[in-house]
């Protein structure tokens, strides 16, 4: 094990360690599927499951008889996501289906997520753990609003990443002059929302174009392929790696007698690169010690960043429970009470003023009172209703929350995983509602 250190001042995204975390965490990619229906996005990802090597001939083969037996003229990649039976008998995607499939460069996994509108509580936890957002269009429609209401959505979940894939190429004869026109629509929309990284790819999914390959169809693109582009976009670095934030979520005794005094202190990293002798204060006890070691497994290791689930063991004897958190003493978060957070609402019963919720915020739990509900956000206009008194089911707007136990947060803008929560009911245990931070207090 490396020596300890003790430069609890310095910015580790200066130094090897940060460079070390941002190169081992480049390996996963999250990315999630979103357009209107019919747009071909579970064909899409049929096609790169395919064209990957990432399927058995097995499924390829049910894939074929299936798609013979109902008539088609082609094999229906999108067989291959569309897993409840009810999706696949009304051809659309419902629920969040995942996958996983890996390249020798790279790991993934998709989320793809339902285009119709009455399922944007679906897309919103699809998208909500992403790295990347990839919009389909019908390259024949252009740009719908369901196309513009899925890039306002991922604005709002701070997606660094977002792909715009133009499909259905082969049904526009491979037209640049198409390509080109949606280019400019969507690029100028683009300009009024939060989007660092906007790339737009023609491709046809349904005969491979562009997806895995570069097309031969379309000599005038230049830009990578699909797949390409997914290989190769740099994500370790959208992780906050400066703010070192340790939600605990279990306390580990095993009370055994070969670890007879061991005590840690087990979560997921959810910012910052923590290293055995950094000084950290508790939260929200306030108590301050230094790190002894950090345990993987079996073995004492350097460092942990983002996202590394690991096991924390400190110096002195100090109290610390599920819910606290273990942070930086001169870069803590403030434990807020009144947080001002923007929701989206996820059931048919609609949130309304001076209701009463439990809340979810990383490890820490409590209740929340629905102070005000400042308004209602339209997300294919952005229109901001401030006359609305309530948020009914997949519908956006801006809150007051008054809580019962402090949360140890920071705004969503700069943190995904420590500016997000959970809205239970607390009579079904149902999530209700999925909420993103602006600020608290």
């Amino acid at each position: 094990m490396a020596t300890p250190t003790n430069n609890t001042d310095t910015n580790p995204t200066g130094g090897v360690v940060a460079q070390q975390a941002i190169n081992e965490n480049a390996d996963l990619l999250r990315f999630a599927t979103a357009g209107s229906v019919d747009d071909g996005k579970s064909t899409l990802i049929g096609r790169l499951l395919l064209d990957s090597k990432s399927i058995f001939e097995d499924q390829l083969e049910s894939v074929h008889s299936t798609s013979q037996s109902k008539g088609y003229d082609y094999d229906d990649l999108s067989l291959l996501t569309d897993g409840l039976r009810s999706e696949r008998e009304q051809g659309i995607t419902i629920d969040v289906a995942y996958r996983y499939f890996a390249t020798p460069n790279r790991k993934f996994i998709i989320a793809d997520t339902p285009g119709h509108v009455q399922y944007t509580r679906n897309m919103v936890t699809g998208a909500s753990t992403s790295d990347l957002g990839l919009v389909l269009v019908d390259a024949r429609q252009g740009l719908t609003e369901q196309s513009r209401r899925h890039a306002v959505l991922l604005s709002m979940l701070r997606v660094p990443h977002l792909v715009l894939a133009v499909n259905k190429m082969d049904l526009v004869d491979f037209s640049e002059e198409v390509y080109n026109q949606i280019h400019a629509e969507f690029t100028s929309f683009a300009t009024k929302l939060s989007i660092p990284d906007l790339t737009i790819i023609p491709i046809s999914a349904l005969q491979g174009d562009n997806v895995v390959n570069r097309s031969e169809n379309m000599a005038w693109y230049e830009g990578p392929s699909l797949m390409h582009h997914l290989e190769h976009v740099h994500v370790a670095s959208d992780r906050d790696l400066v703010d070192v934030r340790f939600p605990v979520q279990y306390v580990v005794r095993p009370k055994s007698d070969e670890f007879h005094d061991y005590r840690g202190y087990a979560g997921q990293v959810a910012g910052g690169v923590m290293k055995p002798g950094d000084e950290v204060v508790v939260l929200p006890s306030g108590m301050t010690t230094k790190i002894k070691a950090i345990d993987l497994f079996d073995k004492e290791i350097d460092q942990a960043f983002p996202p590394m689930s690991v096991t924390v063991r400190l110096e002195d004897d100090v109290d610390v429970s599920r819910g606290d958190m273990i942070a930086r003493i001169k870069n803590a978060p403030k434990p807020a009470q009144d947080i001002d957070a923007m929701i989206c609402w996820m059931t048919n019963e609609p949130l309304k003023p001076r209701q009463k919720l439990a809340i979810k915020q990383t490890t820490r739990t409590g209740r929340a009172l629905v102070k005000d509900i400042q308004y209602r956000m339209d997300v294919n206009t952005l229109h901001r209703d401030l006359e609305a008194g309530e948020l009914g089911l997949n519908e956006i707007g801006r809150v007051q929350l008054r809580t019962t136990v402090p949360l140890l947060c920071d705004p969503y803008s700069q943190n995904r995983t420590t500016g997000s929560f959970i809205l239970i009911d607390e009579a079904t245990g149902v999530t209700v509602g999925a909420g993103m931070i602006n600020s608290g207090d």
